[in-house]
């Protein structure tokens, strides 16, 4: 258990491991796509616009008149007002109708849409202007707005294009234009972003192939690691049925041999050698007890042959009601009718080919776990029918059942349901293991359903 839960905290450590690392990459790269592609852009609109000044028209001689005219007026109006709220409020007033104008007259949309088409890229995108600076100038300069980064970034003398700032910025938007404009009245810097809705999208396509094989890496280290830990829990399981097997093994072949050798040890003594009856007795407990010994070491013997060679079978047709009913009753002798078994067939005459001895044992094996695992008169009914070109038997009982977990695993070679480590009955766990293969052989199968304590239906389903 301990070696168990320290090879599966480590194995889950691991793949926590891989995964946080494989996260870090992954965030890396996809932080270098999103700038990658905020330069492609920056440098797609520099090139369109230089394209454009260079057929001579002019992209700002319209919203350069109007505010021009507006600011010229401003500078007339701005000395009057005294009130430093008023002020303020013409400030704010200002700076909308500037970003109003900008937005409505430096529209570039159609223009870069079409120069990014034309170059092979993403075209389908929102614009907006953002107002870094502005200042209503004459005699005196007044500052009307001005925001932190253009604060920060701006040198003396600097001129227009210098740097790229992220007031503004969104996940799907990119600065991609830095323009300043001026004449007697104003000065003015701003910036053009462009907005893709689906920018994350074009992100995700790019790096949709590290992403793939990243995912495919995890999934194939999380599978090895799920392969390797059932392939140990197995081996720890067959490892401690072998174990268990050897033990019950060891337990059923000292029993007849101790009695043997007690019988032997009798007759020696000079009492039981002149006892014709006493003899006798002891013979026949050394004989039945021989008999004992002999069938175990057969069952061990047959099922070593069934692991190297196919399994053999010698089938006759026989009527399987009439064989059925022979097999109980020689059941039912050999138990000395110490159990209440009931029998109910409805085969209509049906003719199976099937092999008498291994048939037998199968039927034989399936009633004595019957009787063998009851904690109380067994009370056992045996029923037959057919479906489907199939016979199908079922043995029920009134025993004590088998829990879910070991339902799975009855017919498993050296399996044995136990309460912890102790098991209440002896046995070799290979009498349904002997049961399944015999079903098997002849193209059947067999079936088990059972609750604790409610006792148990096995059910043979045989071909015809």
């Amino acid at each position: 258990m301990k070696k168990r839960n320290t090879v599966l905290t480590l194995g889950i450590l691991a793949i926590i491991f891989i995964i946080a690392a494989q996260a870090i990459i992954l965030r890396g790269l996809w932080k270098q796509q999103n700038e990658m592609l905020t330069l492609r852009y920056r440098s797609l609109t520099q090139d369109a616009m230089n394209s454009l000044r260079g057929t001579r028209v002019s992209v700002h001689d319209t919203v350069m008149f109007l505010l021009s005219r507006y600011s010229e007026n401003m500078v007339k109006e701005l000395p009057l007002i005294k009130d430093e709220q008023k002020l303020s409020e013409k400030k704010q007033e200002i700076l909308e109708y500037f970003t109003a104008v900008l937005n409505k007259e430096q529209d570039f949309t159609s223009f870069l849409s079409g120069y990014f088409g034309e170059q092979g890229f993403e075209k389908k995108f929102k614009y907006r202007i953002v107002i870094s600076n502005l200042e209503i100038t004459n005699t005196d300069t007044l500052v009307i707005y001005r925001n932190e980064s253009f604060e920060n970034r701006r040198p003396a003398g600097a001129g227009p294009g210098f740097g790229f700032s992220s007031q503004g910025d969104s996940k799907s938007s990119i600065s991609v234009l830095r323009q300043r404009l001026f004449d007697n009245y104003y000065y003015l810097n701003f910036e053009y972003y462009i907005d893709f809705s689906d920018k994350q999208k074009l992100i995700l396509r790019e790096t949709a192939a590290s992403l793939l094989i990243s995912l495919l890496s995890i999934l194939v280290v999380v599978t090895i690691f799920l392969i390797t830990y059932r392939n140990l829990m197995e081996e720890k399981r067959l490892s401690n049925l072998k174990t268990d097997f050897i033990n019950n093994m060891t337990h059923e072949l000292k029993t007849p041999l101790a009695t043997i050798t007690v019988a032997g040890k009798t007759l020696e003594m000079e009492k039981i050698s002149k006892d014709e009856s006493k003899i006798l007795e002891t013979a026949k407990l050394i004989g039945k007890q021989s008999v004992h010994l002999n069938q175990l070491i057969n069952i061990i013997l047959e099922i070593s042959m069934w692991e190297r060679t196919e399994f053999q079978l010698e089938k006759k047709k026989v009527d399987i009601e009439e064989f059925m009913n022979d097999v109980v009753e020689s059941f039912k002798t050999g138990y000395g009718n110490s159990s209440s078994l009931s029998q109910k067939y409805n085969f209509n005459g049906i003719q199976a080919d099937i092999d008498l001895v291994y048939f037998t044992t199968m039927i034989n094996n399936l009633l004595s776990n019957a009787v063998k695992y009851c904690d109380k008169d067994p009370l056992i009914s045996v029923e037959g029918s057919v479906k489907d070109k199939n016979i199908c038997i079922n043995i029920s009982d009134n025993g004590i059942g088998i829990a879910k977990a070991d339902q799975r695993h009855v017919f498993d070679k050296f399996y044995r349901a136990s309460t912890g480590n102790i098991h209440k009955y002896k046995g070799l766990g290979l009498g349904l293991y002997y049961v399944k293969k015999i079903a098997t052989a002849h193209g059947g199968d067999v079936s088990l359903t059972s609750k604790p304590g409610k006792g148990s239906i096995f059910t043979v389903t045989i071909p015809y």
